[in-house]
């Protein structure tokens, strides 16, 4: 556990040295900007500039990361007032895969690793080459424009190149990994009517096999316009397909033959279709357009993870998460993806910081959750493991908790830009990230997207230096082109726009600060309201898991008395009991660190905590089941069966 740090919010803890700020892409980016532009050399002017003159902004990203395209734009922006409505880029023609495979030399381009000792490394020629397999192979299968291709598979490389075939044809991508069940992959495919269907054979996790064949051959039978299932041997070199309606097993073994014909599109065609988690309602299916995406997961990788040629990219992560689809696009860059594939710490705690080191990643990212847990472990990578190459980490999933901040710079490494980031599947992006020319302020995430005009409201109205609900004032380019199958936008408009009429609310709970830094208190949805006073989640989190004794930990409002009350929930270590000493230690630390009104009325033990597939806590759900009322679809849960500890504690009858 790393040693306590009682500093407030806030403190600097790194700052990028003269080199590296004049080195930077932002740098090189700002002295590329015509006078006319009167941008000063510094973070805030240029920010200031980007969401006030967003078309020039725009325009001037596209032109310095030389987008690949066949025909230029006639308007940047239409409709630049209307959320949702705007339409960027009219007239543009490009393709998404056009772009990410614009490198074609020896240059590494993926390193794999898979959990069982699979290695497998391709070159950017080599990629092409596969791409175009995949290519000749969905031709074939009469995959064009517009029809939907689906992938249950694993990290592989091969599934990057399938979802870049997709794309190179005009066709759309979707994707779930081998983890969902049957239920959640039907409940998610099933709305886009696939056309064929990627699957893998078996995978690994935590030293142990899963044969994944059964399922796909049940969800080949389900989805009725299936007209193939293309299988990828990864366990078994000749697995047995004959189940499996429409199977095809992929042969890699004959070189591709010709070039790839890349359609060429409207700039808003549709790339991807991405999934909300499920835990409310059916999962809403969100449509992604392939110029939008494109040009954020420049700006993001370029300028604000400020990666070059020479970078090693490593994100822990599966196909079922949007980071899945923000990794890949740094193809688009030219540097060297690293994938994993199993457990983060199998077979030792610190498997994954010795992959780090063994393939010489510059930029890890990661979970808030893994780092709390390597902290937890007493795991000492800075000192176990040649990190020397690594610049940045960033993390994502929850809030990253200013103690991780600490066990980041004390444990890991302190030349580094920590970089926490928000955004999420609804974006497929960030609205708040890392910057490279600012320093790090512990427990703050240090900027605002370039192009995201981003503020936090209350009452409708701008405010800094108080928390209220994370929004977005101003159109940009990855905003969703509406969700699949639905005859109007109503759903879409009542995600998002509901709460402020032409303003994105995201949904977070959260705070701008005096550094122009901003800090994530939670989901607004999920916020405790003890006596009509408003308090994050994560501000409790933060204190409960600073105790060696505590896991994890999930806390709710409970209907009680007519008011509400705060009930924590927390997994404790092997051997911990949960008696009256420790329970006063736990409420003395959150009394002692935040307010009283923060200090929950009960604190209850649980052996587990239920989570979404992409390693989310639910709190909702956990609140649903404690009030009586149902969970709408518990399949989208990677442990829907810890819901069950929560249900008629007969402590949550109690005063």
């Amino acid at each position: 556990m790393t040693e306590n740090n009682q500093t407030d919010i806030g403190e600097e803890l790194w700052r990028p040295d003269s080199k590296r700020i004049e080195n930077s892409n932002i740098t090189k980016y700002i002295n590329n900007l015509d006078d006319i532009f009167n941008v000063k050399n510094n973070y805030e002017s240029l920010y200031q500039w980007s969401v006030e003159s967003s078309e020039e902004f725009w325009s001037e990203l596209w032109r310095q990361s030389g987008v690949v395209h066949s025909r230029s734009w006639d308007s940047v922006l239409e409709n630049p007032k209307a959320m949702p409505g705007a339409k960027w880029f009219s007239g543009a023609r490009l393709n998404f895969a056009e772009n990410l495979l614009r490198f074609r030399d020896q240059h590494p381009a993926i390193v794999f690793e898979g959990e069982n000792g699979t290695r497998r490394n391709y070159t950017y020629a080599e990629v092409y080459r596969e791409v175009l397999r995949h290519t000749n192979l969905l031709r074939s299968l009469g995959v064009g424009q517009g029809d939907r291709v689906a992938a249950y598979m694993s990290n592989l490389p091969q599934t990057i190149f399938a979802m870049l075939a997709t794309t190179s044809l005009g066709a759309i991508w979707s994707s779930c990994s081998p983890d969902f069940g049957t239920n959640g992959v039907l409940e998610r495919f099933s709305q886009i009517e696939p056309k064929v269907l990627y699957a893998i054979d078996a995978y690994q996790y935590n030293g142990r096999a899963y044969d994944v064949l059964e399922a796909v051959a049940t969800v080949a039978d389900q989805l009725e316009t299936l007209e193939a299932v293309v299988v990828v041997p990864f366990i078994e070199s000749s697995p047995d397909v004959s189940s499996i309606r429409g199977a095809v097993l992929l042969d890699e073994s004959a070189d591709p033959e010709g070039d790839i014909e890349f359609a060429q599109l409207p700039f808003d065609h549709p790339l991807y279709v991405l999934y909300s988690s499920g835990t409310t309602g059916a999962p809403k299916c969100i449509v992604h357009g392939a110029g939008g995406t494109l040009l954020q997961h420049l700006k993001e990788h370029q300028l604000h993870c400020d990666i070059n040629r020479d970078d090693r990219l490593f994100y822990f992560t599966t196909c079922g998460w949007m980071m899945w689809n923000w990794l890949v696009s740094g193809l688009a860059s030219g540097c060297t993806l690293v994938l994993f594939d199993g457990s983060p710490f199998f077979p030792r705690r610190r498997s994954l910081w010795e992959f780090a080191d063994r393939v010489g990643v510059t930029v890890f990212g990661t979970s808030a959750r893994y780092l709390a847990a390597c902290a937890k472990a007493s795991l000492k990578p800075g000192e176990e493991n040649d990190l020397s190459a690594l610049r940045a980490i960033l993390s994502t999933g929850s809030p990253l908790a200013p103690e991780s901040f600490d066990y980041v710079y004390q444990h890991v490494k302190q030349d580094l830009m920590l970089s926490s980031i928000s955004g999420g599947t609804d974006i497929v992006s960030c609205f708040v990230l890392g910057c490279p020319v600012r320093p790090v302020r512990r427990g703050e995430i240090q900027c605002r997207g370039l192009g995201m005009a981003v503020d936090v409201y209350i009452d409708g109205n701008p405010v800094k230096e108080q928390r209220g609900e994370l929004v977005c004032t101003k159109p940009f380019p990855s905003m969703p082109l509406g969700f699949w199958g639905e005859p109007d936008d109503s759903r879409y408009v009542d995600a998002y726009f509901s709460r402020f009429a032409g303003v994105w609310a995201q949904g977070d709970y959260a705070e701008i600060t005096a550094n122009d830094g901003i800090v994530i208190y939670g989901r607004s949805d999920a916020v405790l309201n003890p006596g009509g006073v408003r308090i994050g989640t994560a501000e409790i989190y933060r204190q409960v898991e600073k105790l060696d004794e505590v896991l994890e930990s999930l806390c709710i409002g409970q209907i009680w008395a007519n008011d509400v009350r705060i009930v924590l929930f927390v997994m404790l270590r092997d051997g911990i009991v949960l008696d009256d000493a420790l329970q006063s230690k736990i409420k003395q630390v959150i009394r002692q660190n935040t307010t009283s009104r923060h200090v929950p009325r009960k604190v209850i033990a649980v052996p587990d905590i239920p989570r979404t597939l992409s390693g989310k806590i639910v709190e909702l759900a956990v609140r649903n089941i404690v009030h009586g009322d149902p969970v709408k679809n518990t399949d989208a849960l990677a442990n829907p069966e810890a819901l069950e500890y929560y249900r008629d504690l007969p402590e949550l009858n109690e005063n």
